[in-house]
């Protein structure tokens, strides 16, 4: 089972059960996100919480798939992109906070679902990476336009462009991330936000979440659709080939510098 929700009560876990992978992308995980996001309309819930089993948030999807999309039309890639897109979308509408649980790190997609969420919990000395830019791709999942909220320019791109790795304390440090803890905390610490929610008004919390979520996102929608077609067109490129094999270690790259 590489991923399910556990119902507790007024909260809903998603689990990435992926441990074995560092939590790559499966379709029962970007599955169970929705669900969890759906079932949260129900008036118990008060929060959904998404974590992982093992020491790693998610390491994001899966190179050799996006290899093999090489042979699909660019309207077929914008349409698997769209996939992920879906899953940001419905932690974005969620009718109650989303909490991101993050152990180990988070990166590409992983990052992306991690920093959608309304809280962010991670553990010390954990990264979030964003290191599209090695294999010749671009991000997709709404990460640049999460990055373009909550940190500076520069530090967005040395994430993208340098595709250097920038730790929770520093992402802390910035307001992005609401509280960094060992690991073994990283759950609790989770439940605690997921307490103070759920002490709080239901209805005066979901206006809430939606007027920030305006104020924040009026370009969002736009940007998912330029970071799919980016997406799309970046992995049908020679570049991207030779940076997927390269990321892979099956040879160099050669970007013709």
């Amino acid at each position: 089972m590489t991923a399910y929700i556990e119902d507790a009560g007024d909260r809903l876990i998603v689990w990435n059960g992926n441990a074995a992978k560092r939590g790559a992308i499966t379709p029962e995980y970007y599955g169970a996100i929705q669900k969890a996001c759906t079932q949260a309309k129900d008036r118990r819930v008060r929060a959904v919480i998404i974590t992982s089993q093992g020491d790693f948030f998610c390491a994001g999807g899966d190179l050799n798939a996006l290899q093999e999309r090489r042979s699909l039309s660019e309207e077929g890639r914008q349409q698997k992109i769209e996939i992920l897109h879906d899953v940001i979308r419905a932690i974005r509408a969620c009718d109650v906070p989303v909490i991101a649980a993050v152990k180990g790190g988070a990166a590409g997609a992983g990052a992306s679902i991690a920093l959608a969420c309304d809280f962010i919990v991670a553990e010390a000395g954990c990264k979030f990476t964003a290191a599209y830019v090695k294999a010749g791709l671009v991000p997709d999942g709404g990460l640049t336009a999460s990055l373009a909220r909550m940190i500076p320019r520069p530090l967005a791109m040395e994430m993208c462009v340098l595709a250097r790795p920038v730790t929770a304390e520093r992402l802390e440090g910035l307001g992005a991330i609401n509280v960094t803890c060992p690991l073994d905390q990283v759950l609790a610490e989770a439940n605690a936000l997921a307490d103070a929610v759920a002490i709080g008004p239901r209805n005066a919390q979901g206006r809430i979440r939606a007027m920030v979520a305006q104020a924040y996102d009026q370009s969002e929608a736009a940007q998912l659709d330029v970071e799919r077609d980016a997406m799309a067109h970046a992995a049908g490129a020679d570049e991207a080939a030779e940076g997927i094999a390269a990321f892979l270690g099956k040879r160099k790259p050669d970007y013709g510098t």
